[in-house]
């Protein structure tokens, strides 16, 4: 089984796997517009954290994970409850970089039908968002900011992620 993160997963795994492999999807693009009231805010604060928005013309680079026969149930209910605010599973092909399939990929992603879905704001406006966010997992920039990293590691640009880190060090 294969699991594909795009977010929190490619910096802070939390599982054994087997394999390690940067990769990407196709149609959606990452954006910061989930509510995080579990783990980077709370109820009454929640953080910013990705989720995949379809986006037909777009690819989102990430990291896909080989699990262990053995060890996938046990870590699938530990995903179920890491991405139990608003996350639900879904099924993508994920692509290596010379365009080849690495493996249909168990994904979690966040709809926006689920109670915790915040949308689309200005760049400014999230960055305030964040900075101001503060949950049991940490300080919200850390995660924009780890994210920004593990991204750069490898090689990925993100328009998104960039123009948010660039409103967040000016604010």
């Amino acid at each position: 089984m294969w699991i594909f993160g795009y977010g929190s997963l490619i910096w802070k795994t939390g599982f054994a796997y087997e394999a390690r492999v940067p990769g990407y999807i196709r149609g959606f693009s990452r954006r910061f517009w989930q509510g995080s009231p579990d783990h980077r805010g709370t109820p009454e604060n929640p953080g910013r954290v990705v989720t995949l928005i379809p986006d037909s013309d777009a690819i989102t680079w990430g990291v896909a994970y080989l699990l262990g026969a053995e060890s996938a149930e046990k870590i699938l209910e530990g995903l179920d409850l890491r991405e139990a605010g608003g996350y639900s599973r879904h099924n993508s092909t994920v692509w290596n970089r010379d365009g080849e399939v690495i493996a249909e990929a168990l994904v979690y992603w966040a709809t926006p039908d689920n109670p915790h879905f915040i949308g689309p704001s200005s760049y400014d406006a999230m960055a305030t968002h964040i900075l101001n966010s503060h949950g049991p997992s940490g300080p919200n920039i850390d995660y924009l900011l780890n994210l920004h990293q593990a991204l750069d590691e490898l090689n990925v640009e993100d328009e998104h992620i960039n123009a948010l880190v660039a409103a967040a060090k000016k604010t």
